[in-house]
């Protein structure tokens, strides 16, 4: 096992004594985060900027870091370097990782005091899967120029609470965190847009036995926009559909199906309800993107569950589409803050969001896109899908809609997709929906190897 040229010439500069230690081999030359934060000692570094220049910070890996605390430390505005810029460095520097070395860079470093209260520090060597440990005082040895301070706070997991409790905590997240007054009800405090029209009328359409192709039709067409997303959703080279798909009757009868069509298009209009928010975290993918690919990835999850235990393909699909409304809902409710909680998911890419959010606000995405969902009388699928989405453990009424979306985010997210943490897929979950490892990764490859034509639909949806 070998490492950068670069990290070793600085290692032996300071005589500076090591061990090398290997992952696990993954795909593409990254290792499983979701293990390597366990790890006692695990750092790792982060490289942000403003407009007086870089910095490293070095946390330990199962930590936040906390930008709030490292602005105030250092009297700055910093946030995370945009991924070109780590690229260059990574080529400049021939690495394909960070080492939590200061001397690598060259930036000015802050240290959180955590990283040093473990006898042995694991470090990653900016190779591909090379880990190097380290003695405390060895490490120290690279870090007399640095700054330490308390720059972090414990990476929590998600507390999954029932509906009341979600209620009660969006309650108090509103009333600490805006200035409006709670009234009786919290619906009355947050005063959302009312469901589109077009909603009310799809949900009245799902519970009517006599419901055909044509209520369906006519629904959709009332509205101009709709209508030209489902057809071009129908016609994407995705499909491959021969002949020209014409009609909102035509995607139905021809490609989609009744019950995909109606799910598409309340997605649609629900995604539309809420504008797009002027901010967003550099590195991920945009709102309608994520959702295009994760729907189209759930689609292709369900046709490798065996036939009998297969969930409803339409309503799968929905909380694909929907999976990630609750950031459209954070950007409406905590306007001042939305910025805030994008500069930390930049500066904690492996976190993950709920992480991210409960530090901040005290609750998550997931339970406000989940509470405003019951509110609108959506269907209970949909609203468990959003609440357990990242939640590994759920095996509750309706758990398949809700590991489905766990399956494609992280499966999508190994391919850069979406905003799901770096972790692996327990088998358990896999189980559940009855299906294997290599199913559910072929799946995920069928629909990013369609890049092109789900970015041309996601385009089309955003425009």
């Amino acid at each position: 096992m070998a490492i950068p040229s670069t990290v070793e010439s600085v290692l032996n500069e300071y005589s500076v004594k090591y061990g090398i230690t290997n992952t696990l081999p993954v795909k593409d030359s990254s290792f499983p985060m979701d293990q390597y934060v366990h790890w006692a000692g695990a750092t790792r570094s982060v490289l942000l900027a403003d407009e007086k220049g870089q910095l490293q910070a070095i946390v330990a890996a199962d930590s936040l870091l906390d930008l709030v605390a490292l602005n105030k430390l250092t009297g700055r505005e910093l946030r995370a370097l945009p991924n070109n810029e780590l690229q260059r460095i990574f080529d400049d520097k021939q690495l394909c990782s960070l080492p939590a070395i200061p001397q690598i860079t060259g930036f000015p470093t802050v240290v959180d005091e955590c990283v040093l209260s473990q006898p042995e520090v694991i470090l990653e060597s900016g190779g591909n899967t090379e880990l190097l440990r380290l003695k405390q005082h060895d490490f120290k040895e690279i870090l007399k120029e640095a700054v330490i301070a308390d720059i972090s706070t414990p990476l929590l997991p998600e507390v999954h609470t029932e509906s009341d409790e979600d209620a009660d905590q969006i309650t108090k997240a509103v009333g600490q965190f805006t200035s409006t007054r709670i009234k009786q009800r919290l619906e009355d405090t947050l005063e959302f847009p009312p469901l589109p029209d077009t909603a009310q009328r799809i949900i009245k359409l799902r519970v009517d036995p006599r419901a055909d192709i044509k209520d369906l039709s006519d629904i959709v067409e009332i509205d101009p926009s709709l209508a030209s997303q489902v057809v071009s959703w129908a016609a994407s080279p995705y499909y491959a559909a021969p002949g020209k798909i014409k009609s909102v009757h035509d995607a139905i009868v021809r490609v989609l199906g009744f019950d995909l069509v109606m799910n598409l298009s309340l997605g649609l209009a629900l995604g539309k309800s809420l504008k797009m928010p002027d901010d967003a975290p550099q590195g991920f993918s945009g709102y309608w993107h994520q959702a295009v690919y994760t729907a189209a990835a759930v689609e292709e999850l369900v046709k490798c569950i065996p036939a009998k235990q297969r969930p409803e393909m339409g309503i799968a699909c929905l909380g694909g589409l929907l999976h990630n409304f609750g950031y459209l809902l954070l950007a409406e409710v905590f306007p001042p803050y939305f910025s805030l909680i994008c500069r930390h998911l930049e500066a904690n890419p492996y976190a993950g969001h709920a992480a991210v959010e409960r530090h901040l606000l005290g609750i998550s995405r997931d339970q406000m896109s989940s509470w405003l969902m019951n509110l609108w009388t959506m269907p209970d699928e949909v609203c468990i899908a959003m609440r357990h989405q990242n939640n590994p453990a759920y095996d509750g009424p309706e758990h398949a809609y809700a590991n489905l979306l766990f399956v494609a985010s992280r499966l999508l997210r190994q391919h850069n997709i979406g905003d799901a943490p770096f972790e692996t897929v327990p088998q358990s979950v896999l189980d559940r929906l009855h299906l294997n490892e290599q199913q559910a990764e072929t799946a995920i490859e069928n629909v990013v190897g369609c890049a092109e034509e789900i970015q041309s639909l996601a385009n089309d949806i955003s425009g």
